[in-house]
């Protein structure tokens, strides 16, 4: 496969997945409208949040497959690189906060407490992620930096 005939299939794949997204935000903003529940309205909420999140991530990829690339260079990471790490160290807290509150609830009857800190868990660990493979970026474009 070409690189322009991969690059098509990457937009098109985007589009449809942002067609799929739109529809998520659609469904869970009639559940909301449907129920006064207010954890089932949190995770509907949050399910939407995400998805709109998620549609410009996919938008941010066609662009750059159809307009122009993003580019990034050792001195776009440098210049802020101290502001990361402290936000890393900052996320780092916040795991160590979920976990601790995640195994004082596990083993009792606060199932719901436990269901939002487990997913709040999910979510600081994905933070920490993105920002290790920033870092890992940083670290291939400028091993000794």
């Amino acid at each position: 496969m070409s690189t322009k005939e991969l690059q098509e299939k990457l937009v098109s794949a985007m589009t449809r997945w942002q067609e799929i997204e739109d529809a998520a935000v659609a469904t869970t903003e009639h559940i909301i409208e449907k129920t006064s529940h207010p954890l089932i309205r949190t995770v509907m909420e949050i399910i939407q949040t995400d998805s709109k999140r998620h549609y410009q991530v996919q938008q941010m990829i066609i662009d750059t497959l159809e307009k122009e690339p993003i580019s990034i260079t050792p001195e776009d990471l440098i210049e802020v690189w101290d502001l990361i790490e402290n936000h890393i160290q900052i996320e780092r807290q916040t795991v160590e906060f979920a976990t601790d509150a995640l195994e004082s609830v596990k083993g009792t009857k606060m199932v719901v407490i436990q269901y939002l800190i487990e997913y709040l868990l999910t979510d600081e660990n994905k933070h920490n992620e993105l920002l290790d493979n920033l870092e890992g970026i940083k670290k291939a474009m400028y091993p000794y930096g």
